[in-house]
């Protein structure tokens, strides 16, 4: 028993219309993106915004610290896999840059609950949020104490 699709029980004008529809949106899309208009909405307000430093230790362990007052804001060991792999994109881009890691990124907390790591060397802004709030907690523990 054959269970391949025999062409002429697909009606022909539903299949013209539906990749009449794809390449539609192929070709919106391709136009939009090559315009060069900038869809994307603006960041909301920054509330609070900290300057930190990452070293790495001989024991593996990364060391943040601050960068305006040089205080240790905490050690990361063991996985964390995703502060790890976000510091190792960023560094990457500075290596590609031939920058190094002098100077500080920025941890901004925004108005609308958003946080972004933005690394000013390069220009580079990693969305945190986008990757579920479990992730995004690693770096909110890193941002200043808010006063009530």
């Amino acid at each position: 028993m054959s269970t391949s699709l025999n062409p002429s029980l697909i009606p022909r004008g539903p299949l013209i219309g539906l990749a009449s529809l794809a390449l539609l949106a192929l070709v919106g899309a391709s136009a939009m993106r090559l315009s060069g208009v900038d869809i994307h909405a603006p960041d909301a307000a920054a509330v609070t915004t900290r300057e930190l430093r990452f070293e790495d230790r001989p024991d593996g362990s990364i060391a943040v610290i601050d960068a305006k007052d040089k205080q240790l804001v905490s050690t990361i060991t063991g996985q964390s896999g995703f502060v790890r792999g976000t510091l190792r994109g960023l560094a990457r881009e500075r290596k590609r840059s031939g920058l190094g890691a002098e100077q500080p990124f920025e941890l901004i907390g925004r108005a609308d609950g958003r946080l972004t790591l933005h690394d000013p060397a390069t220009g580079r802004t990693v969305d945190l949020e986008s990757f579920g709030p479990t992730n995004a907690s690693e770096f909110v523990r890193l941002l200043p104490a808010t006063s009530p």
